[in-house]
Protein backbone atom coordinates (compact mmCIF):
# COMPACT_ATOMS: atom_id res chain seq x y z
CA UNK A 1 0.00 0.00 0.00
CA UNK A 2 2.82 2.37 0.86
CA UNK A 3 4.51 1.56 -2.41
CA UNK A 4 1.38 2.24 -4.44
CA UNK A 5 0.90 5.60 -2.66
CA UNK A 6 4.50 6.60 -3.44
CA UNK A 7 4.04 5.41 -7.00
CA UNK A 8 1.04 7.73 -7.43
CA UNK A 9 2.98 10.68 -5.98
CA UNK A 10 5.86 10.16 -8.46
CA UNK A 11 3.38 10.04 -11.36
CA UNK A 12 1.75 13.26 -10.17
CA UNK A 13 5.11 15.00 -9.84
CA UNK A 14 6.10 13.91 -13.36
CA UNK A 15 2.82 15.26 -14.76
CA UNK A 16 3.46 18.64 -13.11
CA UNK A 17 6.99 18.83 -14.55
CA UNK A 18 5.72 17.91 -18.02
CA UNK A 19 2.97 20.55 -17.84
CA UNK A 20 5.48 23.19 -16.67
CA UNK A 21 7.93 22.39 -19.52
CA UNK A 22 5.15 22.57 -22.11
CA UNK A 23 4.05 25.99 -20.87
CA UNK A 24 7.63 27.29 -21.07
CA UNK A 25 8.04 25.90 -24.58
CA UNK A 26 4.72 27.46 -25.65
CA UNK A 27 5.66 30.89 -24.20
CA UNK A 28 9.10 30.80 -25.88
CA UNK A 29 7.51 29.93 -29.25
CA UNK A 30 4.97 32.74 -28.73
CA UNK A 31 7.74 35.23 -27.98
CA UNK A 32 9.71 34.02 -30.99
CA UNK A 33 6.70 34.49 -33.24
CA UNK A 34 6.22 38.01 -31.89
CA UNK A 35 9.86 38.84 -32.62
CA UNK A 36 9.52 37.44 -36.11
CA UNK A 37 6.35 39.43 -36.69
CA UNK A 38 7.73 42.81 -35.57
CA UNK A 39 11.47 42.60 -36.45
CA UNK A 40 11.89 40.46 -39.52
CA UNK A 41 15.04 42.32 -40.57
CA UNK A 42 17.01 40.69 -37.77
CA UNK A 43 15.95 37.14 -38.42
CA UNK A 44 18.74 34.80 -39.45
CA UNK A 45 18.42 31.10 -39.97
CA UNK A 46 21.27 28.80 -39.02
CA UNK A 47 21.28 25.15 -39.85
CA UNK A 48 22.76 23.21 -37.00
CA UNK A 49 23.14 19.52 -36.40
CA UNK A 50 24.15 17.95 -33.13
CA UNK A 51 25.74 14.58 -32.85
CA UNK A 52 27.51 12.66 -30.12
CA UNK A 53 30.69 11.12 -31.41
CA UNK A 54 33.22 8.87 -29.82
CA UNK A 55 36.75 10.28 -29.76
CA UNK A 56 38.38 6.96 -28.91
CA UNK A 57 40.82 5.35 -31.36
CA UNK A 58 40.11 7.54 -34.39
CA UNK A 59 42.53 7.17 -37.31
CA UNK A 60 43.34 9.91 -39.80
CA UNK A 61 40.68 8.97 -42.35
CA UNK A 62 37.92 8.93 -39.72
CA UNK A 63 38.94 12.35 -38.38
CA UNK A 64 39.00 13.78 -41.89
CA UNK A 65 35.52 12.39 -42.58
CA UNK A 66 34.16 13.85 -39.32
CA UNK A 67 35.63 17.27 -40.07
CA UNK A 68 33.88 17.38 -43.45
CA UNK A 69 30.48 16.61 -41.86
CA UNK A 70 30.60 19.17 -39.07
CA UNK A 71 27.78 21.74 -38.97
CA UNK A 72 28.21 24.48 -41.59
CA UNK A 73 27.32 28.11 -41.10
CA UNK A 74 26.14 30.28 -43.99
CA UNK A 75 27.61 33.81 -43.92
CA UNK A 76 25.33 36.62 -45.06
CA UNK A 77 27.95 39.37 -44.65
CA UNK A 78 31.61 39.24 -45.59
CA UNK A 79 34.11 38.36 -42.86
CA UNK A 80 35.50 41.42 -41.10
CA UNK A 81 39.21 42.15 -41.09
CA UNK A 82 39.45 41.53 -37.32
CA UNK A 83 37.91 38.06 -37.64
CA UNK A 84 40.06 37.25 -40.66
CA UNK A 85 43.23 38.28 -38.78
CA UNK A 86 42.28 36.12 -35.79
CA UNK A 87 41.57 33.18 -38.08
CA UNK A 88 44.87 33.60 -39.91
CA UNK A 89 46.74 33.75 -36.62
CA UNK A 90 45.03 30.56 -35.38
CA UNK A 91 45.89 28.71 -38.59
CA UNK A 92 49.46 30.02 -38.42
CA UNK A 93 49.85 28.79 -34.84
CA UNK A 94 48.47 25.38 -35.80
CA UNK A 95 50.79 24.99 -38.80
CA UNK A 96 53.90 26.44 -37.12
CA UNK A 97 53.67 25.08 -33.57
CA UNK A 98 51.50 21.97 -33.88
CA UNK A 99 52.52 20.77 -37.34
CA UNK A 100 56.12 22.14 -37.24
CA UNK A 101 55.93 24.10 -40.51
CA UNK A 102 58.65 26.72 -40.94
CA UNK A 103 57.70 30.29 -40.05
CA UNK A 104 57.69 31.37 -43.72
CA UNK A 105 55.61 28.40 -44.93
CA UNK A 106 53.04 28.76 -42.15
CA UNK A 107 52.73 32.51 -42.65
CA UNK A 108 52.31 32.30 -46.43
CA UNK A 109 49.71 29.52 -46.28
CA UNK A 110 47.67 31.18 -43.51
CA UNK A 111 47.61 34.56 -45.32
CA UNK A 112 46.93 33.30 -48.84
CA UNK A 113 44.15 30.72 -48.57
CA UNK A 114 40.92 32.79 -48.28
CA UNK A 115 38.54 30.08 -49.57
CA UNK A 116 39.90 27.53 -47.13
CA UNK A 117 39.78 30.09 -44.32
CA UNK A 118 36.12 30.88 -45.05
CA UNK A 119 35.30 27.17 -44.95
CA UNK A 120 37.23 26.78 -41.71
CA UNK A 121 35.33 29.65 -40.08
CA UNK A 122 32.06 27.96 -41.01
CA UNK A 123 32.98 25.05 -38.73
CA UNK A 124 32.85 27.05 -35.49
CA UNK A 125 29.92 28.50 -33.56
CA UNK A 126 28.37 31.63 -35.13
CA UNK A 127 28.25 33.39 -31.75
CA UNK A 128 31.76 32.49 -30.62
CA UNK A 129 33.29 35.70 -29.28
CA UNK A 130 36.92 34.59 -29.44
CA UNK A 131 37.40 33.34 -33.01
CA UNK A 132 41.05 32.48 -32.40
CA UNK A 133 40.24 30.37 -29.37
CA UNK A 134 37.35 28.67 -31.17
CA UNK A 135 39.52 27.73 -34.14
CA UNK A 136 42.38 26.55 -31.91
CA UNK A 137 39.95 24.23 -30.15
CA UNK A 138 38.51 22.99 -33.45
CA UNK A 139 41.95 22.33 -34.97
CA UNK A 140 43.06 20.49 -31.84
CA UNK A 141 40.48 17.75 -32.45
CA UNK A 142 39.95 18.02 -36.23
CA UNK A 143 43.12 17.76 -38.33
CA UNK A 144 42.79 19.51 -41.68
CA UNK A 145 43.73 18.36 -45.18
CA UNK A 146 46.87 20.49 -45.49
CA UNK A 147 47.00 20.14 -49.28
CA UNK A 148 43.91 22.38 -49.68
CA UNK A 149 45.30 25.63 -48.15
CA UNK A 150 48.74 24.80 -49.57
CA UNK A 151 47.57 24.60 -53.20
CA UNK A 152 45.38 27.69 -52.75
CA UNK A 153 48.35 29.66 -51.40
CA UNK A 154 50.25 28.81 -54.60
CA UNK A 155 47.74 30.78 -56.66
CA UNK A 156 45.29 28.00 -57.61
CA UNK A 157 41.55 28.26 -57.05
CA UNK A 158 39.65 25.27 -55.51
CA UNK A 159 38.28 24.10 -58.87
CA UNK A 160 41.85 23.99 -60.25
CA UNK A 161 43.56 22.13 -57.42
CA UNK A 162 40.75 19.67 -56.60
CA UNK A 163 41.99 17.09 -59.17
CA UNK A 164 45.46 17.28 -57.60
CA UNK A 165 44.38 16.42 -54.04
CA UNK A 166 45.86 13.05 -52.97
CA UNK A 167 43.19 10.53 -52.04
CA UNK A 168 44.95 8.90 -49.09
CA UNK A 169 47.10 11.75 -47.76
CA UNK A 170 46.25 14.62 -45.41
CA UNK A 171 49.62 15.98 -44.33
CA UNK A 172 52.15 17.70 -46.60
CA UNK A 173 54.94 15.90 -44.73
CA UNK A 174 53.55 12.61 -46.14
CA UNK A 175 54.62 13.75 -49.64
CA UNK A 176 58.19 14.73 -48.88
CA UNK A 177 59.40 14.65 -52.52
CA UNK A 178 56.78 17.15 -53.67
CA UNK A 179 57.40 19.45 -50.70
CA UNK A 180 61.19 19.33 -51.22
CA UNK A 181 60.87 20.33 -54.90
CA UNK A 182 58.48 23.11 -53.90
CA UNK A 183 61.15 24.46 -51.54
CA UNK A 184 63.76 24.16 -54.30
CA UNK A 185 61.71 26.58 -56.41
CA UNK A 186 61.16 28.92 -53.42
CA UNK A 187 64.84 28.93 -52.48
CA UNK A 188 65.77 29.78 -56.06
CA UNK A 189 63.60 32.90 -55.82
CA UNK A 190 60.41 31.96 -57.69
CA UNK A 191 57.43 33.73 -56.02
CA UNK A 192 55.22 31.25 -54.14
CA UNK A 193 52.06 32.69 -55.68
CA UNK A 194 53.33 31.72 -59.16
CA UNK A 195 54.31 28.14 -58.31
CA UNK A 196 50.65 27.12 -58.71
CA UNK A 197 50.88 27.57 -62.49
CA UNK A 198 54.11 25.56 -62.55
CA UNK A 199 52.41 22.72 -60.63
CA UNK A 200 49.41 22.86 -62.95
CA UNK A 201 51.36 22.79 -66.23
CA UNK A 202 54.47 20.77 -65.28
CA UNK A 203 53.47 18.59 -62.34
CA UNK A 204 56.12 16.01 -63.21
CA UNK A 205 58.96 18.23 -61.99
CA UNK A 206 57.65 17.89 -58.41
CA UNK A 207 58.59 14.19 -58.53
CA UNK A 208 62.24 14.86 -59.38
CA UNK A 209 64.91 13.33 -57.15
CA UNK A 210 66.58 15.52 -54.55
CA UNK A 211 68.77 18.24 -56.09
CA UNK A 212 67.70 17.53 -59.69
CA UNK A 213 65.42 20.58 -60.01
CA UNK A 214 68.15 22.93 -58.76
CA UNK A 215 70.51 21.52 -61.42
CA UNK A 216 67.95 22.16 -64.19
CA UNK A 217 67.58 25.78 -63.09
CA UNK A 218 71.35 26.14 -63.08
CA UNK A 219 71.53 24.72 -66.62
CA UNK A 220 69.54 27.69 -67.88
CA UNK A 221 71.87 30.07 -66.07
CA UNK A 222 74.75 28.32 -67.84
CA UNK A 223 73.26 29.40 -71.18
CA UNK A 224 74.19 32.95 -70.18
CA UNK A 225 70.95 34.06 -68.53
CA UNK A 226 70.80 35.94 -65.24
CA UNK A 227 69.01 34.40 -62.27
CA UNK A 228 66.28 37.05 -62.49
CA UNK A 229 65.60 36.16 -66.13
CA UNK A 230 65.47 32.43 -65.33
CA UNK A 231 62.90 33.11 -62.59
CA UNK A 232 60.75 35.09 -65.04
CA UNK A 233 61.11 32.43 -67.74
CA UNK A 234 60.22 29.51 -65.47
CA UNK A 235 57.19 31.39 -64.10
CA UNK A 236 56.03 32.14 -67.66
CA UNK A 237 56.99 28.84 -69.31
CA UNK A 238 57.02 25.99 -66.74
CA UNK A 239 57.52 23.37 -69.46
CA UNK A 240 61.14 24.57 -69.83
CA UNK A 241 61.88 22.53 -66.69
CA UNK A 242 60.53 19.28 -68.18
CA UNK A 243 63.26 17.10 -69.67
CA UNK A 244 66.55 18.63 -70.79
CA UNK A 245 67.26 22.20 -71.85
CA UNK A 246 64.75 23.20 -74.54
CA UNK A 247 66.65 23.18 -77.88
CA UNK A 248 64.50 25.86 -79.57
CA UNK A 249 64.81 28.12 -76.55
CA UNK A 250 68.60 27.62 -76.52
CA UNK A 251 68.69 28.67 -80.22
CA UNK A 252 66.80 31.89 -79.36
CA UNK A 253 69.32 32.64 -76.60
CA UNK A 254 72.27 32.01 -78.96
CA UNK A 255 70.72 34.39 -81.50
CA UNK A 256 70.30 37.12 -78.87
CA UNK A 257 73.87 36.72 -77.58
CA UNK A 258 75.17 38.18 -80.82
CA UNK A 259 72.98 41.28 -80.46
CA UNK A 260 73.42 44.35 -78.28
CA UNK A 261 70.21 43.66 -76.34
CA UNK A 262 71.66 40.42 -74.95
CA UNK A 263 69.81 37.29 -73.92
CA UNK A 264 68.38 38.84 -70.73
CA UNK A 265 66.13 40.93 -73.00
CA UNK A 266 63.78 37.93 -72.95
CA UNK A 267 62.88 38.38 -69.30
CA UNK A 268 61.63 41.96 -69.65
CA UNK A 269 58.29 41.52 -71.38
CA UNK A 270 57.27 37.92 -70.70
CA UNK A 271 53.95 37.44 -68.93
CA UNK A 272 53.11 34.52 -66.64
CA UNK A 273 49.57 34.60 -68.06
CA UNK A 274 50.58 33.67 -71.61
CA UNK A 275 52.28 30.82 -73.44
CA UNK A 276 55.09 31.19 -75.96
CA UNK A 277 56.35 29.35 -79.05
CA UNK A 278 60.15 29.57 -79.06
CA UNK A 279 60.25 28.20 -82.61
CA UNK A 280 58.03 31.03 -83.86
CA UNK A 281 60.02 33.64 -81.91
CA UNK A 282 63.24 32.32 -83.50
CA UNK A 283 61.66 32.45 -86.98
CA UNK A 284 60.52 36.05 -86.40
CA UNK A 285 64.03 37.18 -85.37
CA UNK A 286 65.55 35.39 -88.36
CA UNK A 287 62.97 36.98 -90.68
CA UNK A 288 63.80 40.47 -89.38
CA UNK A 289 67.46 39.70 -89.98
CA UNK A 290 66.67 38.72 -93.59
CA UNK A 291 64.72 41.90 -94.36
CA UNK A 292 67.77 43.98 -93.53
CA UNK A 293 67.58 44.55 -89.74
CA UNK A 294 71.18 43.71 -88.94
CA UNK A 295 72.68 43.65 -85.43
CA UNK A 296 72.48 47.29 -84.24
CA UNK A 297 69.20 48.02 -86.04
CA UNK A 298 67.66 44.72 -84.91
CA UNK A 299 68.75 45.39 -81.30
CA UNK A 300 67.18 48.84 -81.42
CA UNK A 301 63.99 47.39 -82.90
CA UNK A 302 63.72 44.69 -80.20
CA UNK A 303 64.34 47.25 -77.42
CA UNK A 304 61.72 49.68 -78.73
CA UNK A 305 59.08 47.21 -79.95
CA UNK A 306 59.56 43.91 -78.06
CA UNK A 307 55.89 43.03 -78.57
CA UNK A 308 56.45 42.34 -82.29
CA UNK A 309 58.39 39.19 -81.31
CA UNK A 310 57.02 38.39 -77.85
CA UNK A 311 53.29 39.13 -78.19
CA UNK A 312 51.59 36.04 -79.61
CA UNK A 313 55.12 34.73 -80.33
CA UNK A 314 55.22 36.88 -83.50
CA UNK A 315 51.79 35.70 -84.67
CA UNK A 316 50.44 39.21 -85.39
CA UNK A 317 53.59 39.97 -87.33
CA UNK A 318 52.97 37.00 -89.64
CA UNK A 319 49.28 37.87 -90.00
CA UNK A 320 50.19 41.42 -91.13
CA UNK A 321 52.80 40.10 -93.55
CA UNK A 322 50.22 37.72 -95.03
CA UNK A 323 47.59 40.43 -95.45
CA UNK A 324 50.00 42.81 -97.18
CA UNK A 325 51.08 40.02 -99.50
CA UNK A 326 47.44 39.27 -100.42
CA UNK A 327 46.78 42.95 -101.16
CA UNK A 328 49.37 42.78 -103.92
CA UNK A 329 52.61 43.85 -102.26
CA UNK A 330 55.78 42.23 -103.54
CA UNK A 331 58.04 40.65 -100.93
CA UNK A 332 60.75 43.27 -101.49
CA UNK A 333 58.13 46.05 -101.01
CA UNK A 334 57.08 44.56 -97.66
CA UNK A 335 60.76 44.37 -96.64
CA UNK A 336 61.20 48.04 -97.53
CA UNK A 337 58.10 48.99 -95.52
CA UNK A 338 59.42 47.22 -92.43
CA UNK A 339 62.87 48.78 -92.71
CA UNK A 340 61.57 52.33 -93.34
CA UNK A 341 58.76 52.11 -90.74
CA UNK A 342 59.83 49.73 -87.92
CA UNK A 343 57.14 51.23 -85.65
CA UNK A 344 54.49 49.60 -87.85
CA UNK A 345 55.35 46.31 -86.14
CA UNK A 346 54.11 47.50 -82.74
CA UNK A 347 50.88 45.99 -81.47
CA UNK A 348 48.88 49.22 -81.83
CA UNK A 349 50.13 49.97 -85.36
CA UNK A 350 49.30 46.46 -86.53
CA UNK A 351 45.70 46.98 -85.38
CA UNK A 352 45.46 50.37 -87.10
CA UNK A 353 46.90 49.03 -90.38
CA UNK A 354 44.43 46.14 -90.33
CA UNK A 355 41.57 48.59 -89.67
CA UNK A 356 42.67 50.68 -92.64
CA UNK A 357 42.79 47.61 -94.89
CA UNK A 358 39.30 46.59 -93.72
CA UNK A 359 38.05 50.15 -94.43
CA UNK A 360 39.47 50.20 -97.98
CA UNK A 361 38.25 46.69 -98.78
CA UNK A 362 34.76 47.58 -97.46
CA UNK A 363 34.44 50.46 -99.99
CA UNK A 364 35.71 48.06 -102.72
CA UNK A 365 38.90 49.92 -103.59
CA UNK A 366 41.18 48.16 -106.10
CA UNK A 367 44.39 46.60 -104.75
CA UNK A 368 46.73 48.79 -106.80
CA UNK A 369 45.28 51.94 -105.16
CA UNK A 370 45.44 50.34 -101.69
CA UNK A 371 49.13 49.51 -102.28
CA UNK A 372 49.83 53.08 -103.36
CA UNK A 373 48.14 54.60 -100.27
CA UNK A 374 49.98 52.24 -97.89
CA UNK A 375 53.38 52.86 -99.46
CA UNK A 376 52.93 56.64 -99.37
CA UNK A 377 51.27 57.12 -95.96
CA UNK A 378 52.26 54.16 -93.73
CA UNK A 379 53.37 56.41 -90.85
CA UNK A 380 49.97 58.16 -90.69
CA UNK A 381 48.04 54.91 -91.13
CA UNK A 382 49.88 53.29 -88.21
CA UNK A 383 49.05 56.19 -85.85
CA UNK A 384 45.33 56.55 -86.65
CA UNK A 385 42.33 54.41 -85.77
CA UNK A 386 39.65 54.91 -88.45
CA UNK A 387 35.88 55.05 -88.10
CA UNK A 388 33.63 52.48 -89.77
CA UNK A 389 33.04 53.13 -93.53
CA UNK A 390 29.31 53.60 -92.92
CA UNK A 391 30.02 56.45 -90.45
CA UNK A 392 32.33 58.11 -92.99
CA UNK A 393 29.68 57.87 -95.72
CA UNK A 394 27.03 59.43 -93.45
CA UNK A 395 29.34 62.33 -92.46
CA UNK A 396 30.00 63.14 -96.16
CA UNK A 397 26.48 62.20 -97.28
CA UNK A 398 27.85 59.97 -100.07
CA UNK A 399 27.66 56.31 -101.01
CA UNK A 400 30.56 53.82 -100.75
CA UNK A 401 31.35 53.96 -104.47
CA UNK A 402 31.53 57.76 -104.40
CA UNK A 403 33.71 57.65 -101.24
CA UNK A 404 36.07 55.27 -103.02
CA UNK A 405 36.46 57.69 -105.95
CA UNK A 406 37.11 60.62 -103.55
CA UNK A 407 39.91 58.75 -101.76
CA UNK A 408 41.55 57.70 -105.02
CA UNK A 409 41.92 61.37 -105.95
CA UNK A 410 42.63 62.68 -102.42
CA UNK A 411 44.14 59.86 -100.28
CA UNK A 412 44.80 62.27 -97.38
CA UNK A 413 41.03 62.68 -96.92
CA UNK A 414 41.16 59.18 -95.41
CA UNK A 415 42.69 60.60 -92.21
CA UNK A 416 39.75 62.92 -91.60
CA UNK A 417 37.77 59.81 -90.57
CA UNK A 418 39.74 59.28 -87.36
CA UNK A 419 37.70 57.76 -84.48
CA UNK A 420 36.48 60.06 -81.68
CA UNK A 421 38.47 58.18 -79.00
CA UNK A 422 41.74 58.95 -80.81
CA UNK A 423 40.76 62.62 -81.11
CA UNK A 424 39.96 62.84 -77.39
CA UNK A 425 43.24 61.20 -76.41
CA UNK A 426 45.25 63.58 -78.59
CA UNK A 427 43.49 66.69 -77.31
CA UNK A 428 44.01 65.60 -73.71
CA UNK A 429 47.73 65.05 -74.23
CA UNK A 430 48.13 68.41 -75.98
CA UNK A 431 46.50 70.21 -73.05
CA UNK A 432 49.34 69.20 -70.69
CA UNK A 433 52.43 71.25 -70.15
CA UNK A 434 54.43 70.60 -73.34
CA UNK A 435 57.94 70.64 -71.86
CA UNK A 436 57.13 68.40 -68.89
CA UNK A 437 55.17 66.09 -71.13
CA UNK A 438 58.04 65.85 -73.64
CA UNK A 439 60.56 65.00 -70.90
CA UNK A 440 58.34 62.34 -69.38
CA UNK A 441 57.52 60.91 -72.78
CA UNK A 442 61.21 60.63 -73.67
CA UNK A 443 61.88 58.83 -70.38
CA UNK A 444 58.97 56.39 -70.86
CA UNK A 445 60.01 55.66 -74.44
CA UNK A 446 63.42 54.64 -73.09
CA UNK A 447 61.61 52.21 -70.76
CA UNK A 448 59.90 50.58 -73.73
CA UNK A 449 56.47 52.24 -73.71
CA UNK A 450 54.78 52.82 -77.09
CA UNK A 451 54.12 56.48 -77.87
CA UNK A 452 50.46 57.62 -77.51
CA UNK A 453 49.42 54.15 -76.29
CA UNK A 454 46.93 53.69 -73.44
CA UNK A 455 49.81 52.38 -71.26
CA UNK A 456 51.75 55.58 -71.97
CA UNK A 457 48.80 57.78 -70.96
CA UNK A 458 48.37 55.78 -67.73
CA UNK A 459 52.08 55.97 -66.91
CA UNK A 460 52.18 59.74 -67.43
CA UNK A 461 49.54 60.09 -64.69
CA UNK A 462 51.35 57.78 -62.25
CA UNK A 463 54.84 59.34 -62.39
CA UNK A 464 55.35 62.61 -60.53
CA UNK A 465 58.31 64.91 -61.23
CA UNK A 466 60.27 66.08 -64.22
CA UNK A 467 61.75 63.69 -66.73
CA UNK A 468 65.30 64.33 -65.52
CA UNK A 469 64.25 63.57 -61.90
CA UNK A 470 62.64 60.29 -62.93
CA UNK A 471 65.78 59.33 -64.84
CA UNK A 472 67.95 60.20 -61.83
CA UNK A 473 65.87 57.92 -59.55
CA UNK A 474 65.95 55.16 -62.15
CA UNK A 475 69.75 55.45 -62.45
CA UNK A 476 70.00 55.25 -58.66
CA UNK A 477 68.60 51.69 -58.77
CA UNK A 478 70.88 50.73 -61.66
CA UNK A 479 73.97 52.05 -59.81
CA UNK A 480 72.97 49.95 -56.78
CA UNK A 481 73.69 46.85 -58.88
CA UNK A 482 70.45 45.97 -60.65
CA UNK A 483 70.32 45.24 -64.36
CA UNK A 484 68.74 47.98 -66.52
CA UNK A 485 66.03 45.58 -67.78
CA UNK A 486 65.31 44.38 -64.25
CA UNK A 487 64.82 47.95 -63.01
CA UNK A 488 62.49 48.59 -65.95
CA UNK A 489 60.41 45.56 -64.95
CA UNK A 490 60.31 46.67 -61.29
CA UNK A 491 59.16 50.17 -62.27
CA UNK A 492 56.41 48.80 -64.51
CA UNK A 493 55.07 46.68 -61.63
CA UNK A 494 55.56 49.29 -58.88
CA UNK A 495 55.64 52.76 -60.54
CA UNK A 496 55.22 54.56 -57.21
CA UNK A 497 58.91 53.82 -56.50
CA UNK A 498 59.98 56.62 -58.86
CA UNK A 499 57.86 59.08 -56.88
CA UNK A 500 60.35 58.76 -54.00
CA UNK A 501 63.30 61.10 -53.74
CA UNK A 502 66.79 59.91 -54.68
CA UNK A 503 67.96 60.25 -51.04
CA UNK A 504 65.09 58.10 -49.74
CA UNK A 505 65.84 55.36 -52.29
CA UNK A 506 69.56 55.36 -51.41
CA UNK A 507 68.89 55.19 -47.63
CA UNK A 508 66.50 52.27 -47.99
CA UNK A 509 68.88 50.36 -50.27
CA UNK A 510 71.70 50.96 -47.75
CA UNK A 511 69.57 49.52 -44.91
CA UNK A 512 68.76 46.44 -46.99
CA UNK A 513 72.22 45.64 -48.33
CA UNK A 514 74.63 47.04 -45.72
CA UNK A 515 72.78 46.54 -42.43
CA UNK A 516 70.99 43.26 -43.16
CA UNK A 517 73.41 41.96 -45.77
CA UNK A 518 70.73 41.03 -48.28
CA UNK A 519 71.54 41.04 -52.01
CA UNK A 520 70.15 43.94 -54.03
CA UNK A 521 68.20 41.31 -56.06
CA UNK A 522 65.82 41.01 -53.08
CA UNK A 523 64.03 44.06 -54.51
CA UNK A 524 62.95 42.01 -57.54
CA UNK A 525 60.60 39.81 -55.50
CA UNK A 526 59.64 42.58 -53.04
CA UNK A 527 59.84 46.02 -54.75
CA UNK A 528 57.23 47.38 -52.32
CA UNK A 529 60.05 47.44 -49.72
CA UNK A 530 61.12 50.84 -51.07
CA UNK A 531 57.65 52.26 -50.37
CA UNK A 532 57.72 51.54 -46.63
CA UNK A 533 58.36 54.34 -44.12
CA UNK A 534 62.05 54.69 -43.16
CA UNK A 535 61.21 54.66 -39.45
CA UNK A 536 59.38 51.32 -39.75
CA UNK A 537 62.32 49.86 -41.70
CA UNK A 538 64.86 51.11 -39.12
CA UNK A 539 62.89 49.88 -36.08
CA UNK A 540 62.09 46.43 -37.39
CA UNK A 541 65.47 45.75 -38.98
CA UNK A 542 67.23 46.84 -35.77
CA UNK A 543 65.12 44.43 -33.70
CA UNK A 544 65.64 41.60 -36.19
CA UNK A 545 69.42 42.19 -36.25
CA UNK A 546 69.53 42.05 -32.46
CA UNK A 547 67.68 38.71 -32.49
CA UNK A 548 69.84 37.35 -35.30
CA UNK A 549 73.04 38.11 -33.38
CA UNK A 550 71.71 35.96 -30.51
CA UNK A 551 70.52 33.11 -32.77
CA UNK A 552 66.93 33.84 -31.78
CA UNK A 553 65.81 34.36 -35.38
CA UNK A 554 66.52 32.71 -38.71
CA UNK A 555 69.50 34.32 -40.48
CA UNK A 556 67.86 35.22 -43.81
CA UNK A 557 64.15 35.89 -43.33
CA UNK A 558 62.70 37.73 -46.31
CA UNK A 559 62.24 41.51 -45.84
CA UNK A 560 58.53 41.07 -46.62
CA UNK A 561 58.13 38.79 -43.58
CA UNK A 562 59.74 41.41 -41.33
CA UNK A 563 57.90 44.47 -42.69
CA UNK A 564 54.43 43.40 -43.81
CA UNK A 565 53.08 41.85 -40.59
CA UNK A 566 51.07 44.02 -38.19
CA UNK A 567 52.54 45.56 -35.02
CA UNK A 568 50.93 43.04 -32.66
CA UNK A 569 52.15 40.12 -34.75
CA UNK A 570 55.67 41.55 -34.95
CA UNK A 571 55.81 41.95 -31.17
CA UNK A 572 54.59 38.37 -30.70
CA UNK A 573 57.05 36.70 -33.08
CA UNK A 574 60.03 39.07 -33.13
CA UNK A 575 60.04 40.74 -29.71
CA UNK A 576 58.57 38.34 -27.15
CA UNK A 577 60.61 35.38 -28.44
CA UNK A 578 63.56 36.53 -26.29
CA UNK A 579 63.42 37.41 -22.54
CA UNK A 580 65.21 40.72 -23.16
CA UNK A 581 63.27 41.44 -26.35
CA UNK A 582 60.59 43.79 -24.90
CA UNK A 583 63.21 46.01 -23.24
CA UNK A 584 65.29 46.23 -26.44
CA UNK A 585 62.20 46.98 -28.54
CA UNK A 586 61.20 49.79 -26.15
CA UNK A 587 64.69 51.33 -26.29
CA UNK A 588 64.68 51.19 -30.13
CA UNK A 589 61.36 53.04 -30.21
CA UNK A 590 62.47 55.63 -27.64
CA UNK A 591 65.73 56.35 -29.47
CA UNK A 592 63.83 57.72 -32.48
CA UNK A 593 61.48 59.99 -30.50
Amino acid sequence: MLLSRNHRRVHKLLDMILHFNNSIAFSSIHRQNQCQRFDLSRVSFTVRSFQIESCIRKDKSELQQQSSHLPTRFFVNTVSRAIRNQAQEALFDYLHYTRSFTFTDAEHISKNSPHFMSNLLSKIDDNHKDISRGLNKFLRYNPINEFEPFFESLGLCPSEFEPFLPKKLMYLSDDGIMFENFHALCNYGIPRGKIGRIYKEARGIFRYESGMLALKLRDYENLGLSKTTVIKLVSSCPLLLVGGVDAEFASVVDKLKGLEVGCDWLGRDLSDRKTYSWRRILETIEFLDKVGCKEEKLSSLLKTYPALVIEGSGKKFYVLFGRLFKVGFQVNEIYRLFIDNPEMLSDKCVKNIQKTLDFLFAIKMETQFITKILLSHMELIGSCSLQAPRTACISLNVGQDELCQILKKEPLRLFSFVSSTTKKRKSKLLSEDSRKYAEKTAFLLRLGYVENSDEMVKALKQFRGRGDQLQERFDCLVKAGLNHNVVTEIIKHAPMILNLSKDAIEKKIHSLTELLGYPIESLVSFPAYLCYDMQRIHHRFSMYLWLRERDAAKPMLSPSTILTCGDARFVKYFVNVHPEGPAIWESINQSST
